[in-house]
């Protein structure tokens, strides 16, 4: 079997590290806000080039607590895209707020920056791009849409860690950067968990009342808040693997381009990586006709594959409407995600590859 990730070889290759880190918590007895949490903000934030770090439960979470954080409230409107994980629309609607989609690129799977303007109205109040898969979103516009209009950024960095535009880490560019821990992420934790980084220090002093029940000072609350904190484990499990996260998203460059390469000739319609981008590759995310037919060839084979994402948000259950959105509805009918993380094997990624390949020549 060759699996889309493979969490047993990570593990196995640092686990000496990992169980040091573990049994240093364990040591110190204290399991939740202590000094490994108080370590990794300050050094993950200083990764993504921001001031301030703080951990919370998850990446959904993250987008939750931003949302609150900058005063969303009912009837407040938040563009987004329909192509994503579903926590990133139903963090919107969790502050009462009405997401509002705007179609995705159909080269990078992100939001398509030229779209945006037509959807702002009098009740916009933030914009919240998704550097989906690795790739990020074209920024630079979308600061400038923000500046112009008075709107809030929130990004939605969960696929994205280490992921740069224009040579600036992703989280970085706008009010607040969100981002998971979840196991299979680029940097995962062991079980769930999520950060949120902003340079506004008031921000981040309502981020960490908001993760810690609203909590100004010991037993003194300003309002109702979350039970929303990263815990000392997880964050030392994070510390260590911090420090492999950018030779692992080269590997992870390295596999991408080894499918590129045998794929290059075939029909397959492969993962972009735009000048101003340097994808992290959090999936390898191909186009095919006949994708069902692929996935349970590649099935037989041993193959592990999976779509992320089937159904686009905006046509499951609690968000159908009204909504145009051709490129993404099109898209979903696709694509496939292929086996890619650190630890797979040049010649697993060759296998893989020419399976798909001669299903496409």
């Amino acid at each position: 079997m060759i699996p889309l990730v493979d969490l047993k070889r990570e593990y196995l290759a640092i686990r000496e590290e990992i169980n040091g880190a573990f049994q240093e918590v364990l040591k110190d007895g204290m399991f939740i806000l202590g000094e490994h949490l108080k370590k990794f903000e300050q050094e993950f934030s200083q990764y993504i080039g921001v001031r301030d770090g703080v951990g919370v439960n998850s990446g959904s979470d993250a987008l939750v607590l931003a949302l609150r954080s900058i005063g969303i409230q009912p009837g407040d409107e938040v563009i987004t895209v329909s192509h994503t994980f579903i926590s990133t629309v139903d963090s919107i609607v969790r502050n009462g707020g009405r997401p509002i989609f705007v179609d995705i690129d159909p080269e990078t799977y992100t939001l398509d920056v030229n779209q945006v303007k037509e959807k702002i109205t009098p009740k916009t109040r933030a914009l919240l791009p998704v550097h989906l898969y690795g790739h990020p979103v074209d920024m630079k516009p979308l600061q400038e849409i923000a500046q112009e209009r008075d709107l809030y950024i929130i990004e939605d960095a969960c696929q994205a860690h280490g992921a740069s535009y224009r040579n600036q880490k992703v989280g970085s560019f706008g009010d607040i950067g969100c981002f998971s821990f979840y196991p299979t992420k680029n940097l995962g934790c062991y079980g769930d968990g999520g950060m949120v980084v902003t340079d506004d220090t008031t921000l981040a002093t309502e981020l960490r009342k908001q993760r810690n029940y609203g909590k100004s000072s010991k037993y003194l609350h300003d309002f109702i808040g979350f039970n929303s904190r990263l815990d000392e484990i997880q964050a030392s499990i994070l510390s260590v693997k911090l420090r492999w996260l950018d030779s692992w998203n080269e590997r992870r460059r390295k596999l991408a381009g080894i499918y590129q390469e045998i794929l290059g000739d075939s029909h397959v319609i492969l993962p972009v990586e735009k000048e101003y981008a340097r994808h992290a590759f959090h999936l390898f995310v191909i186009r095919v006709e006949n994708r069902d037919s692929l996935e349970e060839e590649l099935r037989k084979k041993d193959i592990q594959t999976q779509i992320h994402y089937p159904v686009p948000v905006h046509l499951q259950k609690p968000y159908l409407g009204n909504h145009s959105l051709p490129a993404t509805e099109k898209i979903c009918r696709h694509i496939l995600s292929l086996p890619i993380h650190p630890f797979l094997k040049e010649e697993e990624v060759e296998f893989v590859a020419k399976r798909v390949a001669h299903a496409y020549r």
